[in-house]
């Protein structure tokens, strides 16, 4: 496998370190599936330094530009998760060592779909409910693939397994329930929901930012942790700050300010007015566009 050093790269926009640590990992994953062990070293030279890289851009719409799937989404999702979840980490000031065993069990996340065949991967449309059943074997696949490698933590092997569990044990493949879970795989189940949702797929487009940010707040009082999401909600929304969005009457304007009381519903410049979302029940945040 051909490898880059990001320390020394000269990569300037989010999209750029994105597109090159995803075709790091899908030649990665393809290494793994003849190899059947995680090329370690590989990664944490060449693909852990890009994902790091990603999370510096001083803006949401900077960081989340380039995680949006252009092409192949099984493998930019991997990068996505692992940015997403990487800001998490940082938010939640975990020490650095804990971080970047985070960023690593999030970036493998999905390796078990390694073993899932294309045509459930790509499909156009719903699964059957054998094909639903099939694609959530890749959590254990996951697990045994990572668990046969020398000398990583269990964590990672437990995010590959657990990242579909949920706090109200309607998740899969064990139905774990609140602390059943790791504290790992909560965050990288708040980081993979978030990039699905905002991902365009072969079967759906990218849902509005306002109804993902509304759905990641209702999922917080059942399916996942409310600590996480409140601070993941609360920072994404700071740092839109600044942003250009266009809202759902078309208008676009600039996030002036964040609303604590209200974290989906912010300040926004539009023109010379000033518009509290927070007033206006029909008025939302379609997209962020710069």
């Amino acid at each position: 496998m051909e490898e880059q050093d990001f320390e020394s790269a000269q990569l300037v926009t989010s999209e750029e370190l994105v597109t090159q640590a995803s075709e790091m990992v899908k030649e990665m994953f393809h290494l793994i599936n003849e190899e059947k062990e995680i090329p370690l070293e590989a990664l944490n030279r060449s693909v852990i330094p890009a994902i790091y890289q990603a999370t510096e851009f001083p803006s949401l719409f900077s960081v989340l530009s380039g995680l949006q799937a252009k092409d192949d989404y099984t493998y930019r999702h991997n990068i996505g998760v692992g940015v997403i979840s990487t800001l998490i980490g940082r938010w939640l000031h975990l020490p650095e060592d804990e971080l970047s065993m985070l960023s690593t069990a999030a970036t493998l996340h999905d390796v078990g779909k390694i073993q899932i065949g294309d045509e459930i991967l790509n499909k156009p449309g719903k699964y059957s409910d054998n094909e639903y059943e099939i694609m959530k074997r890749h959590t254990t696949f996951g697990f045994d693939i990572i668990k046969r490698t020398p000398n990583l933590p269990p964590e990672l092997a437990l995010v590959a397994l657990q990242h579909h569990e949920r706090e109200d044990g309607k998740g899969y493949p064990n139905g774990l329930k609140g602390d059943q879970i790791e504290f790992f795989s909560k965050i990288v189940a708040v980081a993979d929901i978030f990039h699905a949702m905002t991902s365009k797929r072969v079967y759906k487009d990218a849902a509005p930012f306002y109804l993902v940010i509304r759905q990641m707040q209702e999922d917080r009082f059942g399916q996942l942790d409310p600590l996480i999401c409140n601070i993941f909600i609360r920072r994404m929304m700071e740092l839109a700050v600044g942003d250009e969005v266009i809202l759902t009457d078309g208008r676009r304007g600039d996030i002036v300010n964040s609303n604590p009381l209200d974290l989906t519903n912010p300040l926004v410049k539009v023109g010379d007015d000033y518009i509290d979302l927070s007033k206006h029940s029909n008025l939302f945040i379609q997209t962020l566009v710069g």
